[in-house]
C-alpha cells in the first residue's frame, strides 16, 4: 500500500476487490500521520473514532453498498464544522467550541461512508496566504520545511502532497485552495459560488467563500466535487440548478483565452516561462489560445483587500465573548468584548478587521467601499464579455513558487500573492489549480499551478481541459 501517491480511483478499485480493508487503510494513514504530523504541523486534532468510522464503511462495502468515498480517509478544515467535534479556525478565540451540527458537505461525505481523520490547520479565520497565521503553530511545505505550504487551506493541501489524506476539503475566499494547492503540487478547485452549500463554513467574506475539494489528481478532484455539489435549501446563497446550462461541447476543441496584459508584471521570469509551455501542451492537443483583454483585472487585488476586510469585518463581530467561544472578564459589555477579542484575535485578524470597519464607517464608506462594489462589477462583466469569446481562461496560480516562512513580513508583500486567484472570486466563476512544471529554488525543486478558469457552472470544462495539463 504506497500511501505516499495512492489515489482516490485506486484505493476505491483495492477496497472494492477486498485487496485492503477500510480499517486497514485508515491505520495506514494514521501510522503516516504518527509519523509525519509533529514535523509539518498538518493536523490540530485527530480523530478518536477513525477506525470505527472505517469499520462501518468496511460493513458498506461487504452489502454492496458503497459509494465512490466509501472508507476513503479525509481530512478537512478547521473552519468546517464537523457535529460533536472541535472547530476552531485555527483561532484562540474558538479553541473549545465544539460544532452543534454537520456542514453540509459533511453531511453528504458522511452519506457516503468517507473517512474523516481530522481538523487541519489554517491561517485564523482562513486569513492568509501562508498558514503562518494560525494560532497553533505553522504548518510547513513537505518540498522544503523552510518554506510555506500557502494558505489559508495549507494544512489541506500538505495532507495530501504529504501522504496523509486521500483528499481534503478547503475553502477558498480569495485563492485559499487554488494558492496552496500550486505551492504543494496538488490539485485545487474553487466551484462556482453557489453550487456548494456554505452551511456550515466558518464565515469570512460571505459574498466570496467557497468550500472545494483538493486532490492528487484531476479525477480525484472531480469525485470529491461531485460528491460535495448540490442545491440547500438551508444555504440561501445555495442555487438550485437544473440540468448544467454552461455546459460545452466537450468532444470538440476549445478555446482558451490568455489576458496577456495582465502578466506584465510581478511574476517570476520562470514561472511565466513555465505557464507558457503549458499554453503549448494545450495548443499541441489541438486547443486555441487567444489573447483576451480583460482591462480591469489589475485593480482586483485592491478591490478585493477592501471587500473582503468589509465584510470579515461584520461576520467576526459575532465573536462578542458573550454567546460562544472564549470570554474574557470584564466589568460591563465593553470591557468583555475588548479583553475577549484583544486575547482571542491574531494580529492579522485584528489587522483586518480594523481595515473593514474603517471602509464601512460614515466618512469613508463611498470613498472606499461602495467604489471597490464598482469595480467588483466591472470585473465580473470583463468575464462575461471574455466567456462570450472563449470557453476558458488560463492563468498561473501564482507570481512565484513558494516563498520561506518568514520572508513577507509586509502585508502587502503577502497580499500580492493572491494577483492571479482574486479575480475568480469577485467574478463568482469557478476555476482549478493543476500541478504543471518544477522550478529550483536555493537548490530545491518545487511544484508550480497552472489555473483555469471557466464561466459560471462550467465545471466540467475545467475538468476537460485541466486533463490535459495533468498529463502533459
Amino acid at each position: 500500500m504506497d500511501i505516499e501517491n495512492l489515489t482516490i480511483v485506486e484505493a476505491r478499485r483495492a477496497l472494492d476487490a477486498g485487496e485492503y480493508t477500510a480499517v486497514e487503510l485508515a491505520r495506514a494513514y494514521l501510522a503516516r500521520i504518527e509519523e509525519k504530523n509533529s514535523e509539518l504541523n498538518v493536523y490540530l486534532e485527530v480523530f478518536d473514532d477513525v477506525e470505527e468510522r472505517a469499520g462501518a464503511a468496511d460493513e458498506k462495502i461487504a452489502k454492496g453498498e458503497a459509494g465512490a468515498l466509501t472508507g476513503i480517509p479525509l481530512a478537512v478544515k478547521d473552519n468546517i464544522l464537523i457535529k460533536g467535534r472541535a472547530v476552531s479556525a485555527a483561532s484562540r478565540i474558538l479553541e473549545n467550541y465544539t460544532a452543534v451540527y454537520d456542514a453540509y458537505v459533511i453531511e453528504k461525505l458522511k452519506e457516503q461512508g468517507a473517512v474523516f481523520l481530522g481538523r487541519t490547520n489554517m491561517d485564523e479565520f482562513a486569513m492568509g496566504s501562508s498558514t503562518e497565521n494560525s494560532a497553533f503553530g505553522a504548518t510547513k511545505n513537505p518540498h522544503d520545511t523552510s518554506r510555506v505550504p500557502g494558505g489559508s487551506s495549507g494544512g489541506s493541501a500538505v495532507a495530501v502532497a504529504a501522504g496523509l489524506a486521500l483528499g481534503a476539503l478547503g475553502s477558498d475566499t480569495g485563492g485559499s485552495i487554488r494558492q496552496p494547492a500550486a505551492f504543494c503540487g496538488v490539485v485545487g478547485m474553487k466551484p462556482t459560488y453557489g453550487h456548494v452549500s456554505r452551511r456550515g463554513l466558518i464565515a469570512m467574506g460571505s459574498s466570496l467563500d467557497q468550500i472545494g475539494p483538493m486532490a492528487r489528481t484531476i479525477e480525484d478532484a472531480q469525485i470529491l466535487y461531485d460528491a460535495i455539489r448540490g442545491h440547500d435549501p438551508k444555504d440561501s446563497t445555495s442555487i438550485n440548478l437544473k440540468g448544467n446550462p454552461k455546459s460545452k461541447i466537450l468532444n470538440s476543441k476549445l478555446k482558451i483565452g490568455v489576458p496577456r496584459p495582465f502578466l506584465s508584471g510581478g511574476i517570476d521570469d520562470d514561472v511565466l516561462e513555465t505557464f507558457e509551455r503549458g499554453l503549448t501542451a494545450l495548443k499541441e492537443a489541438g486547443y486555441e489560445i487567444v489573447d483576451i483583454e480583460m482591462a480591469n483585472l489589475s485593480h482586483a487585488l485592491a478591490a478585493y483587500y477592501i471587500i473582503m476586510p468589509a465584510e470579515a469585518s461584520t461576520n467576526l463581530s459575532r465573536f462578542d465573548g458573550i454567546r460562544y467561544g472564549l470570554s474574557c472578564e470584564g466589568e460591563d459589555v465593553r470591557e468583555v468584548n475588548e479583553a475577549t477579542r484583544g486575547e482571542g484575535f491574531g494580529v492579522e485578524v485584528r489587522r483586518r478587521i480594523l481595515l473593514g470597519t474603517f471602509v464601512l464607517s460614515a466618512g469613508y464608506f463611498d470613498a472606499y467601499y461602495r467604489r471597490a462594489l464598482a469595480v467588483r462589477e466591472r470585473i465580473v462583466q470583463d468575464f462575461v464579455s471574455a466567456f462570450k469569446k472563449v470557453d476558458a481562461i488560463a492563468l498561473p496560480t501564482t507570481p512565484t513558487p513558494a516563498f520561506k516562512a518568514g520572508e513577507k513580513s509586509d502585508p502587502l508583500a503577502m497580499y500580492a500573492a493572491d494577483t492571479f486567484t482574486v479575480p475568480v472570486n469577485l467574478a463568482g466563476v469557478p476555476a482549478l489549480s493543476v500541478p504543471f512544471g518544477i522550478v529550483q529554488r536555493d537548490g530545491v525543486q518545487l511544484p508550480l499551478g497552472f489555473q483555469l478558469v471557466a464561466d459560471m457552472w462550467a465545471e466540467e470544462t475545467l475538468f476537460t481541459i485541466a486533463k490535459i495539463i495533468e498529463g502533459a
